[in-house]
């Protein structure tokens, strides 16, 4: 079935002078003309269409969509699953908004006074969602406040119980502070699932965007204050297999990298998901970070290698909180392997 440029614009919402312009531009040129000059379009033109207009709604310009179709092995599949991504997270921003307005609507109907500065901060704080997360990770993470399935109201009292504890100021080694880190990472590995490139896109937002700081409480102080409690719940687990100078160097080096630990986690997670060999150069890179990291606070003395090894094997604590599963380490371990390393528990997170 051929279509005439004024029955295709008509079909898809474009206009004459649009189809005119893709094909000025060599977008978007039909397949056929009829004898009295009409462009004539068919089922490949109209797939070429399909893509170009869903190209168009992730922002790009028309040269960058022709360079995209441009490419010989393009896969219009990936097109509509890309669209269909988009279209989860404009219902779920629409299903999260008309909580909010049901809520709004509740509260005049009932003649009270709505708190509209927070209302808009909420607003807001969705858009910033949508920044730093897609839609399937929105579905993914209770914690952030969206619907009435959130548990940020969990969250909000665990954050006053941690500021009620640096404002009388308990020391974050001692074992209430220490409590209250272990629930706080509890938590976050919940509502994240355990996967660590959730918790390193919600780190950036927490890092980037002093709204949600402002809005959750959830502050560098706060954030520090609990790594510190956390690593000191770790130190005294380790302690009781080291000795005293063992203990004290990895006393002075342990947590100092915490930060750089997450994103290597998630982007070892990423390569496992995608099938990636152990023996691919990415990985081996991975691998010898990862060994980095783990000398920069045990050393270099295969003695102490043994012992932290020997904490591992029987203190499944060790492991709380690193988002590290026996998988993940397996493959670690795989990568390590081909570096002529021998891989060990002792050389997890």
């Amino acid at each position: 079935m051929l279509l005439k440029v004024g029955e295709l614009a008509k079909r898809c919402g474009l206009t004459v002078r649009t189809l005119h312009h893709y094909d000025s531009i060599g977008l978007l040129k039909p397949s056929a003309r009829s004898d009295t000059g009409y462009r004539l379009y068919q089922r490949g033109d109209i797939a070429r269409l399909h893509q170009i207009q869903a190209l168009r709604q992730f922002g790009l310009s028309l040269a960058e969509i022709g360079d995209i179709l441009a490419t010989p092995d393009l896969n219009l599949a990936t097109i509509v699953e890309r669209q269909l991504e988009a279209l989860d997270r404009k219902i779920a921003q629409s299903q999260a908004l008309r909580h909010r307005l049901s809520g709004l609507q509740r509260q005049l109907t009932r003649g009270e006074e709505p708190e509209l500065a927070d209302w808009l901060t909420t607003l807001e704080m969705m858009t910033m969602y949508d920044k730093y997360f897609s839609a399937n990770d929105l579905k993914r993470l209770p914690l952030l406040d969206i619907d009435e399935t959130s548990t940020a109201g969990e969250w909000a009292a665990l954050v006053e119980q941690v500021q009620a504890a640096m404002q009388t100021g308990l020391d974050a080694h001692s074992t209430q502070a220490q409590a209250l880190a272990k629930q706080w990472i509890g938590m976050l590995v919940r509502d994240t699932q355990g996967d660590p490139r959730l918790l390193v896109k919600l780190n950036a937002m927490m890092v980037g965007e002093p709204t949600m700081q402002t809005k959750t409480g959830v502050t560098p102080d706060i954030v520090a204050y609990i790594q510190s409690a956390f690593v000191e719940s770790k130190l005294r687990i380790y302690e009781k297999y080291l000795s005293a100078d063992e203990f004290s160097v990895m006393c002075a080096n342990y947590g100092k990298q915490a930060d750089d630990w997450p994103p290597l986690i998630a982007a070892i997670r990423q390569h496992l998901d995608d099938s990636t060999p152990p023996s691919a150069p990415e990985m081996q890179a991975l691998a010898r970070t990862w060994l980095g990291l783990f000398r920069a606070y045990a050393g270099d003395n295969p003695d102490t290698h043994a012992k932290i090894r020997a904490a591992h094997q029987v203190e499944p604590y060790l492991f709380f909180g690193t988002f590290i599963d026996p998988p993940l380490l397996a493959y670690v371990y795989q990568a390590m392997a081909q570096l002529g390393q021998a891989p060990t528990p002792a050389q997890a997170h």
